[in-house]
């Protein structure tokens, strides 16, 4: 195999998606509650290398925030997923994160369960994977209950068939025409 081909096959592979979703949440994570949309293009590593420092490490993607995302389109709405799914990702970008805060009602909940406010990290890789996992926002007495540096405590739920809307039009914007 070549290397073009090596390194491509990396990238198909779930670890691949997951260090990038988890590099993602953390961003997101810096930049407070309450914030808009967030999306990420996921380019290769190796075709950023001259313009990254020496000392980043050594992750299959670079996540490149998306800054052109309209300012009055609404986390979690019909016309975020239509603009996601309008989106012609250029040669180079091999993936997307979209982040966004939602009302998060847990099924596993009993039926009088209030929804709780959330993040949603959807992500998915040009002919590969895709994952999408969730950020409670801890409650006032959750916070006072885990101490001094609870905001730091980030637990994040995952599975399939989470969001398939947004896995959907995340995928369709790589589909070729």
């Amino acid at each position: 195999m070549g290397n073009h081909e090596e390194s491509a096959a990396t990238y198909l592979l779930p670890q691949a998606l997951n260090k990038a979703m988890l590099e993602a949440v953390e961003f997101i994570h810096a930049e407070g509650w309450d914030a808009s949309p967030t999306l990420f293009a996921l380019v290769p590593r190796e075709r950023l290398i001259d313009a990254l420092p020496e000392d980043i490490d050594d992750s299959p993607f670079v996540l490149v925030v998306q800054d052109n995302l309209p300012g009055h389109i609404v986390a979690g709405s019909e016309e975020l997923g239509d603009y996601i799914a309008r989106i012609v990702w250029p040669e180079g970008v091999e993936g997307a994160v979209l982040a966004q805060e939602i009302m998060f009602k847990d099924s596993e909940d009993q039926a009088d369960a209030d929804a709780r406010p959330a993040r949603l990290f959807s992500g998915v890789v040009r002919g590969g994977s895709d994952l999408t996992l969730l950020q409670l926002r801890p409650t006032e007495e959750e916070l006072e209950a885990k101490g001094a540096f609870a905001e730091d405590d980030i637990e994040l739920r995952g599975g399939t068939g989470v969001a398939p809307g947004v896995i959907a039009a995340l995928r369709y914007s790589f589909e070729e025409e």
